[in-house]
């Protein structure tokens, strides 16, 4: 599948059981497997697999994680997680995320993802067709991309 630079990236996922905490609703920590699906398909989508770039003795550890919970999810709700670059630097990414049920986010935050060389235990700067790939989709990232949802 090729990817189309201007548009948003959308992973459908849904609320399973075990998601969810005493009250019903996702716990805080479980929202991150979607996201981190939702980065994983995204990268499949730009033609890149983590588990092929690591074959090379690189690994992408998360740096930095910051979300705002802004509605309740509970079980079975289907979610949508919208992927968008936010930043490319030498050595690491800036992903932005939505999270949403229909038309209302649920969560918004950002991870910013270094790429690692595992030998040196250093960063390492990203290689440059997957900063090429990172860097092609960062104009599509607006601010107002996220008034498109309601909180």
């Amino acid at each position: 599948m090729t990817a189309n630079a201007k548009a948003p990236f959308v992973w459908e996922s849904r609320v399973r059981y075990l998601d969810t905490d005493a009250s019903g609703r996702i716990h805080y920590a479980r929202l991150f497997r979607h996201v981190e699906d939702a980065e994983h398909e995204f990268m499949r989508w730009i033609g890149f697999s983590y588990r092929e770039i690591e074959k090379g003795g690189l690994r992408f550890p998360r740096v930095r994680l910051e979300c705002h919970y802004l509605a309740p999810l509970s079980y079975d709700d289907v979610i949508g997680v919208t992927v968008v670059v936010e930043n490319v630097g030498r050595s690491s990414f800036t992903l932005g995320f939505a999270v949403c049920q229909g038309e209302k986010m649920a969560a918004k935050g950002k991870v910013t993802i270094v790429c690692l060389d595992t030998e040196a235990q250093r960063s390492h700067a990203l290689p440059d067709e997957l900063r090429g790939a990172l860097a092609e989709r960062v104009p599509a990232f607006d601010e107002s991309f996220w008034m498109s949802f309601t909180e």
